[in-house]
């Protein structure tokens, strides 16, 4: 439990309200470099949000269990002898908790460090300059979209996966967007038997067909089962004990079903209509690039903008905040050339435009370079992974308006060439890098 500092009534610089990554962050700037005085609410008795808890780093550690799973099978092709991985679930998962609740305690001294009032409570809006603190059981953040179907109560989301006990054998799991898509592979690579249920023909569907072509292609090779122009009606209990997911006269028996079909924000206890603070038809906080609301000295941040909601967004967004509200530069983060990785099997990431927006905004100026190879990585290996790039450039010279990666190291290969784009390279700029041999890389800076 946090260290908690109630006082009946205190007046305060900056109330920063939810203690995620983009809520920490922004207090600790506020307070460690503008040394104003702050003060964070967070409901939950641990800090860090979704991210820390039930998102970002808990997959990451499940998806290197994952990876360690896969690598003892491709070994095998290598000359190695070896036997079928068989995961300890329930080791992994208190090892995996015990490792959060190491970052919960870093997240509680860093607020302590940096002289930040911590509360404990559920906070609410009073008017537009006071904050009632309440102990009832709300919190800020986001939180799963259950659908309205019969039986919606026998699945869980994406926070029921990290409570998990032990590994289900037969699991469904109902949306491709990334959460759902990175789930169904962690649970493929150590044994369970996936099926994905998608609306459409596609998964990964905002993302440039060079991504979730491959990635669906070499998912269903891994052994993964996909239902396309599906919608699950139903879930029910069997006789057997299973879950039967319904979807139109047809059905199948599983052990766990996941509902993966988006996020909204937890913003509805916070009073917003007494603070005068608005909010669009999804129910997200509107803001403008400053992160300003409607009512004048109330700003959002994070997952309950609705803009990439990804953690490091939130964060940079959030000093960028304290920067302009306690320091003199009228800066703001640019939602433009953010990268994203999706911790798939195998990884993919993109940032800037797809092909499909960049003709929409650029028309006939653009040009598309891709390629797509074998990495040195399965030169050996029995099963050979595709990996698969695509450039995306406008004008005479070249701007470098899209990079689309999937393959193995994908996700590590994107920050630095991220930079580069940031820094509004051109098509020139790549080839001008000599190449690093051999590397999956090194095709990115030799594309014709």
């Amino acid at each position: 439990m946090p260290v908690t500092r109630r006082p009946s009534k205190a007046i305060y610089d900056f109330i920063v309200i939810g203690g995620g990554s983009g809520g920490i962050a922004t207090a600790r700037r506020a307070a460690n470099l503008y040394s104003a005085r702050v003060a964070l609410v967070e409901m939950h008795s641990v800090l860090g949000g979704t991210c820390v808890n039930v998102g970002c780093v808990p997959k990451k550690i499940m998806w290197n269990v994952a990876t360690f799973a896969e690598t003892i099978r491709e070994a095998a092709s290598c000359g190695f002898k070896t036997v079928e991985p068989i995961a300890d679930w329930n080791a992994i998962k208190h090892k995996r908790d015990a490792y959060i609740r190491h970052l919960n305690g870093i997240y509680e001294r860093n607020l302590d460090k940096a002289n930040v009032e911590h509360i404990h409570g559920h906070a609410e809006f009073v008017d537009d300059h006071t904050i009632l603190v309440r102990e009832n059981p709300d919190d800020t953040g986001g939180h799963a979209v259950i659908p309205n179907v019969p039986g919606a109560e026998l699945g869980i989301d994406s926070d029921g996966f990290f409570a998990l006990e032990h590994q289900p054998k037969r699991v469904a799991v109902v949306g491709t967007g990334y959460i759902g898509i990175e789930l169904a592979g962690i649970f493929q690579a150590l044994g369970s038997q996936v099926t994905v249920f998608s609306r459409t023909k596609k998964i990964l569907r905002k993302f440039d067909p060079i991504v979730h072509e491959n990635m669906m292609n070499e998912m269903s090779k891994s052994g993964i089962r996909f239902i396309t122009d599906s919608s699950v009606k139903g879930l029910y209990r069997t006789d057997s004990g299973a879950i039967c997911v319904d979807y139109g006269g047809e059905g199948i028996d599983v052990d766990c079903v996941i509902w993966a079909v988006g996020r909204k924000p937890n913003i509805q206890n916070l009073k917003l209509e007494k603070a005068n603070v608005k909010v669009d038809a999804k129910g997200f906080i509107q803001v403008d690039k400053y992160q300003n609301t409607s009512q004048q000295g109330i700003y959002a941040v994070g997952d309950c903008c609705g803009k990439f909601e990804l953690t490091p967004v939130a964060i940079a967004a959030g000093r960028k905040l304290a920067d302009r509200l306690f320091g003199s530069a009228p800066c703001f983060l640019e939602y433009e050339n953010i990268p994203t990785v999706i911790f798939g099997h195998p990884t993919a990431g993109s940032i800037g435009l797809t092909e499909e927006e960049a003709r929409k905004e650029y028309g006939d100026s653009i040009k598309v370079y891709q390629t797509q190879f074998t990495n040195l990585y399965y030169a050996l290996l029995d099963h050979k992974q595709a990996t698969a790039f695509k450039l995306i450039v406008q004008g005479p010279q070249e701007k470098v308006v899209g990079l689309h990666l999937f393959g193995r190291g994908a996700d590590e290969m994107l920050q630095g060439f991220g930079v580069a784009i940031r820094m509004g390279a051109t098509k020139a700029d790549f080839d001008n890098c000599v190449a690093i041999h051999p590397t999956s890389a090194e095709e990115l800076v030799t594309l014709v």
